[in-house]
């Protein structure tokens, strides 16, 4: 992921009661190391519950809206999104736009954080995408060896803590096709601070990943069921599904539809994708995938005295009933293949 350009600039706070100071920097002239701290950062904040959106335009519906099939970015929503626009424009270069944003940002620190740290901007590219990264990293305590071998304290990054952080995709931003192009880390345990950071960013919230990944694993099991498939069957496209939405997540990229489709089913690769747009379940073309959501999605089974079951977990307590009390399991929409069978057998 080479990077075009990046500038970091000090952040230093000793406590509450004292106000935030900022050192500027310069842009970078050597990024080499600069792109493997980079590829560290990306690791780990592809790793973080994250929520997706798209500038606001004032937090309008249509201001998105008319942006579309259009190569001008979004109206400015805020300070932040008015100040890249100016760069991405030319009209003032990096360091400037790094430096009059970190600015803004200040009272925002002030606010909500005790501690400092550096603000990080990285302009990228990786294949035909540009990037925006912006992440406040805070230090920690650490050891090393000195030049005579001997134990000392040193300063690391501590890329574990991510509590401000965003990624921006500027090619579907200036393509205005698009309402998830945002994206930022959203430390559960500080709501307020992660929807200052978002007005600050002047991002409005396009999609939620958690009930849309909910949706397509919906989906996915109505499909799955409406085929008639076979347990193995069955079973495997599940894993395939799975594992791409994990690689995927891991990478930070969507779910794409159209993409999912052709795995899940090679000899009908648009069989999936077609079933989606039929049942109209309101998903869009693409994805961001819900880690959580997907760690929880798995399939209960079991054996014993000739009956073999199993079904998504997400059926339980819908068409799938447990009566603890009786032990028994009831059924409420028995698979068409298996009531065929059982029909014939007694008739």
């Amino acid at each position: 992921m080479p990077i075009l350009q990046a500038c970091a600039h000090r952040i230093d706070k000793q406590s509450d009661e004292q106000p935030a100071t900022l050192t500027r920097g310069d842009a970078m002239t050597d990024t080499t190391t600069a792109e493997s701290l980079l590829a560290t950062f990306n690791s780990n904040f592809h790793g973080k519950p994250k929520a997706w959106g798209h500038f606001g335009g004032g937090g309008g519906e249509d201001d998105t809206d008319s942006t579309k099939n259009s190569d001008a970015a979004p109206a400015a929503s805020s300070r932040f999104a008015f100040e890249l626009e100016r760069y991405r424009s030319g009209e003032i270069n990096f360091s400037d736009f790094t430096r009059q944003t970190t600015e803004s940002l200040m009272p925002l620190i002030d606010a909500h954080l005790s501690i400092g740290g550096h603000w990080w901007f990285v302009h990228s590219r990786q294949g035909e995408a540009e990037y925006l990264t912006l992440t406040l990293l805070h230090q920690r305590e650490g050891y090393g060896f000195d030049s005579d071998l001997n134990v000392v304290p040193v300063q690391q990054l501590n890329l574990g803590q991510l509590m401000l952080a965003a990624r921006i995709d500027l090619t579907q931003w200036q393509r205005g096709q698009s309402r998830q192009y945002i994206t930022y880390v959203q430390d559960r345990g500080n709501k307020k601070l992660v929807e200052d950071f978002r007005l600050w960013l002047g991002c409005q919230e396009g999609i939620n990943a958690g009930a849309e990944t909910r949706t397509l694993l919906k989906a996915f099991s109505d499909y799955v069921e409406s085929e008639d498939l076979p347990e193995e069957a069955s079973r495997e496209k599940t894993e395939t599904l799975i594992d791409y939405a994990n690689a995927q997540a891991k990478r930070g990229e969507p779910i794409t539809l159209d993409e999912l489709s052709k795995l899940v089913d090679e000899q009908q690769p648009k069989a999936f994708y077609d079933y989606i747009r039929n049942q109209d379940y309101g998903l869009a073309a693409e994805i961001p995938p819900d880690k959580r959501t997907l760690q929880q999605f798995k399939r209960f089974a079991g054996r014993a005295s000739g009956v073999s079951i199993s079904f998504d977990s997400h059926l339980l307590g819908n068409s799938i009933e447990y009566d603890d009390e009786r032990d028994r399991l009831i059924i409420k929409q028995v698979p068409g293949q298996l009531k065929d069978q059982i029909k014939d057998r007694k008739g």
